[in-house]
């Protein structure tokens, strides 16, 4: 009786994310993956996605502060040629 409680939280949880559409037939298929030799499968995926997906949103970050870096001093320049600073 005991084991079976937090099964049931587990799958409420699951049936709420899946209602919500955070979850969708792709979790499923990860599910299927799971077996004996490795049941926390679907867990390690989901670990290195997040990991990946942080990793990732940081780089796109850094390569939007670059960006607006770039843009801004092409902006400077287009100015300085429109005004004929050679010097600028």
């Amino acid at each position: 009786m005991e084991r079976s409680q937090p099964r049931r939280q587990v799958a409420a949880m699951k049936q709420s994310l899946f209602d919500q559409g955070l979850l969708d037939e792709q979790f499923i298929q990860l599910e299927e993956l799971s077996d004996d030799a490795n049941p926390n499968f679907v867990e390690e995926i989901v670990t290195l996605y997040y990991r990946d997906s942080s990793r990732l949103i940081s780089s796109i970050e850094q390569a939007l502060i670059g960006a607006k870096k770039v843009k801004a001093e092409c902006t400077l320049f287009r100015e300085y040629c429109r005004t004929g600073n050679a010097e600028g």
